[in-house]
Order: structure tokens, then C-alpha cells, then sequence
């Protein structure tokens, strides 16, 4: 059995070290680690080490002795998913599943067609429910790496992310319904960076579509049937794992 996985700010390289808050609490009062076991702690950022279990200390304290340290590489090419902002009832999920899929960047995407309106403090709250999400699903999937959550962008701020990443040789796909190129055409086995971008429930917007093909992205449609915004990143994720190289080496997580 693997050992569980706990978030920190920071893995040191070696010495003692205390989980506290909400990661010590779910250690000692849900999972009821016990001293003498073996866990992980990862910071997120690709630092990863093995601990061994010294002791618990009131609810949500766990004491730990770094017994190995290592990095774990995030997968190449990385991929940045441009994610138009699902219903409430489904926003999360479209980040849950992108994660356990691989993705190293979630933006949040205020599209033309999106029923939810992130403004202000909306905005706010909407992205750390994002970002809580993420971290319980790369916790899930044993990733040791969080996937930065950005947002909240505009088509404007869309249209300049995609020219940049043209521009450095990274390709961009637009995953679209009435799209006549399919998914495999993109260049996917060469590209130095990804870009997937993902419409509302509603679809895009003719005009958003014609923007992001101006500066070089290129509409594809993902396959036969039509699938939802929440699960569409998921997806083409997985696709763009067996195309490129992503997923030729197994994850080093528990290799530590």
C-alpha cells in the first residue's frame, strides 16, 4: 500500500518537521496516522520526500523525521487548459478531472456564452474553491505537483496567452463542435508547450473562435460525440498524453 500524501509549504531536506492545520488535522483525526508509519510530504511544487511518523500532538499536529528527498519533474510538453467557466454545479468538477489528467495550468475563462459571471469578490471565492479542488485531486492522484489556477481572464486576455505560446513554438487547440480538422491533426508530438481551450456549455462564440485562429490557435473537434464543458479538458488531456511523450515514464512519486 502506498503511503499517504500530506501538503506542506515547504519539504526540507532533511531534520523534523510539523503538518499542521487542515493536512494535520485529516492525518490524525481522519486517517489516524500513527508513529512509526511511513508517509509522504510534497509541497506541490515538484519536492517530494518520505517521512517517518514520530508522534501526533493535540488534533491537527503530525511529527515527522525526513528520512529522503527528491524532485519530481512535471511532464513535457506542459499543458496550460483554458477553461470557459462551467455552471456552478460543474465548476469544480471540470477542475477535479483536469488535474487527475495531467493538466499543469487551469485558467478560468470568462467566455462570451458563459451562464456563470465571476466579478469581484465572486471571482474571488470561485478561484480558491478552484485551487482547493486542485490540490485534493492531485492529492488523489498522487501528483506532486498542484496545478497553477490563473484567472480570471477575458478573450482578450485569452487571445494574447495564445499568440505567446504560438510565438514560442507551442501549439493551441481550440476544442470546438462544428470544427472540421479533427483532434490528431494539431502538431501535438513537436510542440514545446500546449494550449487547450474550452468553451462554455453554450459553445463559443463565432467571433471568439475567429480571434484565437488569427493568432495562430487551430479548432479541432475532440471526437463524435459531444461531451460537457466539465469534462471535455479531461479528455483531450488524455489524448494528448498517449500522443506526446507525457505519459511514455511512470510518475516518480512514490519512488522517493
Amino acid at each position: 500500500m502506498s503511503p499517504p500524501l500530506f501538503w506542506v509549504d515547504e519539504v526540507p531536506w532533511g531534520g523534523d518537521v510539523t503538518v499542521s492545520g487542515s493536512e494535520g488535522r485529516h492525518a490524525v483525526t481522519v486517517t489516524r496516522i500513527c508513529a512509526g508509519e511511513t508517509v509522504l510530504i510534497a509541497d506541490g511544487r515538484g519536492a517530494v520526500a518520505r517521512a517517518e511518523v514520530l508522534g501526533t500532538h493535540g488534533k491537527d499536529h503530525l511529527e515527522l523525521r525526513v528520512r529522503a528527498r527528491s524532485s519530481v519533474p512535471g511532464a513535457q510538453p506542459p499543458v496550460t487548459v483554458v477553461q470557459a467557466l462551467p455552471k456552478s454545479e460543474r465548476s469544480e468538477l471540470a477542475v477535479e478531472l483536469a488535474t487527475e489528467a495531467g493538466a499543469d495550468r487551469i485558467i478560468a475563462w470568462q467566455s462570451a456564452r458563459c451562464v456563470s459571471r465571476w466579478h469581484g469578490d465572486r471571482a474571488h471565492k470561485g478561484l480558491a474553491k478552484w485551487r482547493s479542488a486542485a490540490a485534493a485531486a492531485a492529492k488523489q492522484s498522487r501528483r506532486a505537483r498542484i496545478p497553477e489556477i490563473d484567472g480570471v481572464y477575458t478573450t482578450i486576455d485569452v487571445r494574447a496567452l495564445v499568440a505567446d505560446a504560438v510565438g514560442r513554438g507551442g501549439v493551441v487547440a481550440v476544442l470546438h463542435e462544428d470544427a472540421d480538422a479533427p483532434f490528431g491533426v494539431v502538431s501535438w508530438a513537436t510542440a514545446t508547450e500546449i494550449v487547450v481551450v474550452v468553451g462554455p456549455e453554450g459553445g463559443l462564440a463565432d467571433d471568439e473562435v475567429a480571434d484565437l485562429r488569427a493568432v495562430g490557435a487551430t479548432p479541432v473537434l475532440l471526437g463524435p460525440q459531444v461531451v460537457r464543458t466539465s469534462t471535455a479538458a479531461a479528455l483531450a488531456l488524455a489524448a494528448v498524453g498517449v500522443l506526446t511523450d507525457r505519459w511514455s515514464t511512470p510518475g516518480a512519486l512514490d519512488d522517493v
